[in-house]
């Protein structure tokens, strides 16, 4: 029989109170830092302070923040999802063609978008049942997944006969709201949710912060990390389907760097690479200075080789703000962490 546990301390305790202010201040400087590129960014071309330009950074993000609110809670349990970049492009790719194929759309929606859930599921499946690490698992599902997209694809977009409403998904606007965003708005509160007030979201921390704890507590790790990962397949199709849909046609090549963002956004919204620590709104902020920062750079014409390199410093700051935060100045004893 299960054993009542309570996972999700870090509101309990003078340490936990520290630990909490040291999220808090984790998500201010990434705000800071926010608004500063955004500053920095009008300043050096007024093009980029456009209201309509702007609009566009929320829809080209919208893809990411779908996916990397999932990718969150996966990292929170101490996992990584490196496949999401492959199962962009197949997700698009087989709605895409179900839709030439004469399927009603909303089935050829609904199954592209399943098919990324099916990925995930496979994920899940490698990594809890047969053990294999998380990083070799989705790098294998990442390639196996980009191939069957140039598989079913035949190497070439999928465009010619695709009827006009698979198009309404990424283009069209409720108001003057672009539906992608809307979207954004509906998975952030879901999985803000999910992660804060379900059990689901308790067991994620408690097995990140310490596994064999949260194991000899009673809680099924391997059945949640198998959700966790199944939830970032579908919501990674979810965001394939209305990237198909914003470039009306099913590209097998597209999502190449897509794992590359989700991961730099949920990093530099806070969560921890050690797992235990995260937010879903760290998360946005996180995806948000990514997308600033790609829009930007396009806006001054900087070549694609620079922002490369760019990209890497991004990461590494990243990096270097989760240690400086919660590493080796400020992290706590293992006595005191529990662990």
């Amino acid at each position: 029989m299960m054993q009542s546990v309570e996972p999700d301390t870090r509101t309990k305790g003078p340490l936990a109170r520290l630990r909490v202010d040291i999220e808090a201040i984790q998500r201010m400087v990434i705000l800071g830092v926010l608004i500063l590129l955004m500053i920095v960014m009008s300043l050096l071309t007024p093009k980029f302070s456009n209201p309509v330009n702007l609009t566009n950074v929320l829809r080209q993000t919208s893809m990411v923040i779908i996916s990397a609110c999932a990718g969150t809670m996966v990292m929170i349990s101490g996992g990584l999802d490196i496949s999401v970049g492959g199962v962009l492009a197949l997700t698009g790719v087989v709605a895409a063609k179900l839709a030439v194929m004469g399927y009603p759309l909303w089935l050829a929606i609904l199954i592209g978008t399943f098919s990324g859930g099916l990925i995930g599921m496979i994920n899940g499946t490698l990594i809890v049942k047969l053990r294999i690490t998380p990083v070799i698992a989705t790098l294998g599902t990442m390639s196996i997944a980009r191939g069957l997209a140039f598989l079913i694809s035949g190497g070439r977009a999928v465009v010619t006969g695709l009827p006009p409403g698979f198009r309404l998904p990424g283009r069209s606007y409720v108001g003057p709201i672009p539906t992608p965003v809307i979207v954004v708005v509906v998975v952030v509160v879901i999985f803000h949710f999910l992660l804060h007030h379900t059990l689901l979201g308790k067991y994620t921390y408690a097995i990140g912060g310490n596994r064999e704890t949260a194991r000899l507590s009673g809680i099924p790790v391997g059945r949640i990390q198998f959700i966790l990962y199944s939830l970032v397949g579908l919501m990674t199709g979810v965001a394939g389907v209305i990237m198909a849909s914003r470039l009306a046609s099913g590209q097998p090549d597209v999502g190449f760097g897509f794992e590359f963002d989700t991961i730099v956004a949920i990093i530099l919204g806070g969560t921890s690479l050690a797992g235990g620590e995260g937010t879903i709104f760290g998360t946005v902020i996180g995806a948000l200075i990514v997308g600033v920062l790609n829009n930007g750079l396009n806006l001054l014409g900087v070549h694609t080789f620079y922002q490369y390199v760019l990209q890497g410093v991004v990461l590494i700051f990243a990096v270097l703000l989760d240690m400086t935060l919660k590493g080796q100045g400020l992290r706590l004893p293992a006595s005191l962490r529990g662990k």
